[in-house]
């Protein structure tokens, strides 16, 4: 955990560079993929050929994860010979973070030469057309922190990184959106396969029911506690994002239900899932 007096700071290019340049003296891969893991998804970083294993506390800078299911471990290596980067666990705004910290592999991996990132979550579904182990591939996001001026991007502008005022409305990528699909299809994973719209909750509380129902009214498909602060600054930084939410639980949204979601659910969930959501990734992988 980062300490008080850490936790509002900003971070200039010159701090980037040095955790880049850090890791790029310590691995011969050259990553055009990254890929942040999810709770209980970080198998995904297993499947990967000729690693090179960090942990996040032995990387300059790096914050550390504290959420059962995330390792925390940056992984690079070949996916399918693809090289890429994997981040074994992410980090949360309700973990303590500012939501510059949380953000901050982001440019790392944009320094490093990355150029698309695969985002990945599990998220509670409120489309009621979805099933548990569904796996929704984000086309939006609603940022509730964002409009509680809780972005990444508050504060100094680094031109170096992009623009003042980034467009959003394409924050998924579409052609990396239509390849998931494809691949889907190729892998007889389209039966479960989902496209909707992400809202993010700040957490840790999981939402009452009268809150699941506004976001519902909102447009959302599904919620969790992370993601968008991420594609935000990958979108600043000019990468193109493809997002992956395993949908771990249906949420609450009626008062008569005796169902209470909890993180083993989302996990235990996770484990029957992973390896459909892995295949899925490392063929698509592929095709980047």
């Amino acid at each position: 955990m980062e300490p008080a007096s850490c936790r509002f700071a900003a971070y200039s290019y010159d701090d980037y560079k040095e955790t880049a340049d850090w890791l790029l003296a310590h691995t011969n891969t050259q990553p055009k993929v990254a890929i942040i893991c999810g709770s209980g998804l970080g198998s995904l970083a297993d499947l990967l050929k000729d690693k090179t294993v960090f942990p996040y506390e032995d990387i300059p800078r790096f914050p550390t994860s504290t959420v059962a299911g995330h390792a925390g471990q940056l992984v690079f290596g070949k996916l399918q010979g693809r090289e890429c980067v994997c981040m074994q666990g992410r980090f949360h705004f309700y973990e303590g973070y500012s939501i510059q910290t949380v953000t901050y592999p982001v440019r790392v991996f944009c320094l490093l030469g990355v150029e698309s990132l695969i985002v990945t979550n599990a998220a509670g579904g409120l489309n009621g057309s979805y099933n548990v182990g569904d796996i929704m591939v984000i086309k939006d996001h609603i940022n509730l922190p964002g409009f509680c001026g809780q972005n990444p991007l508050v504060g100094h502008n680094d031109d170096s990184f992009g623009v003042r005022f980034p467009c959003m409305s394409d924050a998924y990528d579409r052609d990396l959106r239509a390849l998931a699909v494809q691949t889907a299809q190729e892998q007889n994973c389209d039966s479960f396969l989902q496209e909707g719209v992400y809202c993010m909750v700040a957490g840790p509380a999981y939402e009452t029911i009268a809150e699941s129902n506004v976001l519902h009214n909102l447009g959302a498909d599904a919620v969790g506690m992370s993601t968008v602060p991420e594609v935000v600054v990958a979108r600043h930084c000019g990468l193109r994002v493809l997002g992956l939410s395993l949908i771990t639980n249906k949420v609450v949204t009626d008062y008569d239900s005796n169902e209470k979601v909890n993180h083993e659910e989302v996990l235990a969930t996770t484990q029957i899932r992973a390896q459909d959501l892995q295949r899925l990734v490392r063929h698509l992988v592929t095709k980047i």
